[in-house]
């Protein structure tokens, strides 16, 4: 019996007990060909918090105390659902707050890839880390789950392209240029805007980022930045984790003009699970929860518990609404009609969110969103794209992109600098990273 064989065994043993019910027309006969579709592709997810979910859940990071071989009611993530979620590849992100500012940021980031690297080596049976599109793949076959790194925010590296270098050369192999604050050389979607987009600079982060091998991801970022993003890069982008702005109006989802760029650059949009990115009704709940906390605060001036409290009692009369599967799948026929089929994914945010869609509570929940899409007439060759063919072949095209030496600015590529003579992965004897650690 071959491991690919052993693992869809305990694969669908794991689902028939974690998976959800399915209702109404997402029948058994689905439910067992998303399965199977999920043993033929890795599905990749583009954004999983789990490991800041270890910084906040345990005292120095200590994954023992939160070990993910048995079930965790605390995260939504564990090997068991993992298995049964039929993940094949995951971008484990790196975050740390956009409040964290310089070395701070720099440190913390580190330490979030520090506690990546620990947990790949604490289950190596389970995980491996991966650096390309071939390593994905090759780790999928051996009945593993290939693990990579994504950061999220450009204030990790502090304005520093030699702290994006060598982020890079621990595994990191995506950045989201802002997250909810803007950087220096780049606007987020949730800050006042102060470039316009991109500085000078910002645009040599991208090609920075577009020589080296590493993804451009835009979820965070305002419209004008996708736009100049669009225009500097090299190589297809990201949206680690966003869904389209045309059915949830909220900044941090992607406008159908920037859908409509994205065949030309050939990049994806990786649709997330976060209910108020999916659903109008909960998006507007959330807003009307922030006026009345900001009322509360008024009303009780540095009195926390008194806002707290009044809090409590405005949730239990105003119950929040809940976003469904079916609008995710919603998301994923919008961006398939604007963008088309090549340019969607998926990057559920898990451990990353506070509530859940209801029939995607935690990673265990994939196969049922599959069902959907097979319900709504995706072709099998569709879902797989989706699943991850489509991450796939932006990676292998970035790959292709720093193989080339496209991206880095020509100055200092003349100069000789550290940029045009630092070895990347994609090149025989490149960066490896740092021996195992084994704790």
């Amino acid at each position: 019996m071959t491991t690919r064989t052993s693992i869809a065994l305990t694969f669908f043993v794991l689902a028939a007990v974690a998976a959800p019910p399915l209702a109404g027309a997402q029948s058994g006969d689905l439910l067992a060909r998303a399965r199977a579709l999920h043993q033929q592709v890795p599905l990749i997810d583009g954004h999983n918090d789990y490991p800041w979910a270890v910084r906040e859940n345990t005292t120095g990071r200590d994954l023992a105390a939160l070990d993910i071989r048995e079930p965790q009611p605390k995260t939504m993530t564990d090997l068991p659902r993992l298995r049964a979620g039929g993940v094949g590849g995951q971008f484990w992100s790196v975050y740390v707050p956009a409040t964290f500012a310089g070395q701070t940021a720099v440190t913390a980031t580190l330490e979030q890839i520090d506690i990546v690297h620990r947990m790949i080596a604490r289950y190596p049976d389970a995980f491996e880390l991966a650096r390309t599109a071939d390593d994905v793949e090759r780790i999928f076959e051996s009945g593993k789950i290939a693990s990579l790194i994504g950061m999220e925010g450009g204030h990790s590296i502090d304005s520093s392209l030699g702290a994006l270098r060598m982020f890079y050369a621990l595994g990191a192999r995506y950045m989201t240029l802002t997250h909810s604050q803007n950087t220096p050389w780049a606007d987020a979607s949730t800050d006042e805007p102060k470039l316009g987009g991109l500085s000078p600079f910002g645009e040599d982060v991208v090609r920075e980022m577009n020589w080296l091998g590493m993804l451009v991801d835009l979820s965070h970022v305002s419209p004008d930045t996708m736009k100049d993003v669009l225009r500097v890069a090299a190589a297809p982008v990201i949206f680690s984790h966003s869904s389209a702005r045309a059915l949830c109006d909220v900044p941090r989802n992607v406008p159908d003009e920037v859908l409509a760029l994205l065949p030309a650059n050939g990049g994806v949009v990786m649709v997330t699970f976060v209910p108020s990115f999916i659903s109008p009704d909960v998006a507007a709940y959330g807003d009307r929860a922030n006026r009345e906390r900001a009322r509360l605060q008024s009303a009780h001036p540095g009195d926390e518990a008194a806002v707290t409290a009044g809090m409590e009692t405005w949730r239990k009369a105003n119950p929040e609404p809940r976003a469904t599967l079916a609008q995710v799948a919603d998301h994923i026929d919008h961006i398939r009609q604007v963008a088309g089929i090549d340019h969607v994914g998926l990057g559920s945010d898990f451990d990353g969110i506070s509530s859940v869609i209801q029939g995607l509570e935690d990673v265990s929940t994939y196969p049922a969103l599959t069902a959907e899409l097979l319900r709504r007439g995706y072709s099998d060759d569709d879902v797989k794209k989706i699943l991850g063919l489509n991450v796939l072949r932006v990676m292998r095209q970035a790959e292709q992109v720093a193989a080339r030496g496209e991206g880095v600015p020509a100055l200092r590529q003349a100069q000789g600098g550290l940029s045009s003579s630092l070895p990347r992965a994609t090149e025989p004897g490149g960066v490896q990273g740092p021996p195992p650690i084994h704790r």
